[in-house]
């Protein structure tokens, strides 16, 4: 705690201050819970994604044997050309948000494949788009413990040291310039005593 300078511009300033981190604080308090809860829907999202994800995997495996056929090679058809990511805002904090995955058209002879590689490749366009959806949505957790850290930090400052200082600062003040004031009527009592006294042994003379 820097020094304090026992005045009263001091104490005013302290005051204000006071006054400031105390209507900020909830303001600080409130973004933390949102932070919080946010944090806590976008997990249970993201595990009910990466279910869904091992679903399609696992349903998956019936076939993927197939494609080991000469000639079958879908790998071209599954690159995304695009990723499309929108943005929502939670307390403040911009997080991106999966919207679509677009992939280039699978052109092939419908003669030459065989029928199940339309199957095959929407299936694992699927297991693609919802394994960058929890890419995204990772990263959007990431980015909301990033703030809730550095919101939790200003919020213990607030608690734990601002308005504890400036408390502390305005308490010392007020005792210091009470003290002050008492040391200036006792000083005027005695001075008023003392001219009395003078003005009373002159009547005397």
């Amino acid at each position: 705690m820097a020094k304090i300078k026992l005045t009263k511009g001091e104490l005013k300033r302290e005051r204000d201050n006071l006054q400031q981190y105390q209507r900020y604080l909830p303001t600080l308090q409130l973004k933390k819970q949102q932070l919080q809860l946010e944090i806590l829907q976008q997990l249970n999202v993201l595990g009910e994604k990466n279910q869904a994800k091992d679903k399609k995997k696992e349903a998956a495996k019936a076939w993927l044997g197939l494609l080991t056929e000469p000639g079958i090679n879908l790998k071209q058809w599954l690159l995304p050309s695009s990723v499309v990511i929108g943005a929502k805002s939670v307390a403040g904090v911009d997080l991106p948000v999966f919207e679509r995955i677009e992939f280039v058209h699978a052109e092939y002879d419908l003669f030459i494949m065989p029928l199940w590689v339309d199957f095959a490749i929407e299936a694992l366009r699927q297991i693609v788009s919802a394994q960058e959806e929890i890419k995204i949505i990772e990263k959007g957790i990431e980015i909301l413990r990033q703030e809730l850290r550095i919101t939790t930090q200003r919020v213990n400052l607030f608690e734990r040291v601002k308005i504890p200082e400036a408390t502390k600062a305005i308490r010392l003040i007020k005792i210091y310039i009470g003290d002050q004031m008492a040391n200036a009527v006792g000083r005027s009592k005695i001075a008023k005593r003392k001219i009395e006294q003078a003005m009373f042994e002159g009547a005397l003379v």
